[in-house]
């Protein structure tokens, strides 16, 4: 099992930015991969970023890129989403996820920190 706990959501205004956080703990070295999914009000879970632990490779949705930072501090354990030049469009629940398999969906999931911005 892995536990996976978000924090570091808030409301923003429309231009700033946010930092989101997600600390595993439990079977941390089943984690292949971790990411980054959100949902807004109505609208399905998406996916946003992602990160393969061992080899850094790194996949984004392209509302993400050019803007959003996926990033992890594998001594620590913990993923991390920079999130710069936000606007309304971005206000949603952001979940962090594990994969512990190379395809697929995730299979741990955490709690979701909610993002908000205003215009």
């Amino acid at each position: 099992q892995v536990q996976l706990v978000e924090s570091g959501g808030g409301l923003v205004q429309a231009g700033g930015s946010l930092r989101l956080s997600c600390a595993a703990s439990g079977r941390t070295d089943s984690s292949r991969r971790m990411g980054w999914f959100r949902q807004a009000p109505g609208k399905e879970r998406e996916f946003v970023a992602s990160i393969i632990r061992t080899i850094g490779y790194k996949r984004y949705a392209d509302a993400a890129k050019g803007r959003f930072t996926i990033s992890t501090d594998n001594a620590e354990n913990t993923l991390y989403l920079q999130m710069n030049s936000l606007g309304p469009e971005d206000t949603a629940v952001y979940y962090c996820a594990v994969w512990t398999g190379a395809f697929g969906n995730p299979n741990y999931w955490g709690q979701g920190t909610q993002v908000t911005v205003s215009s």
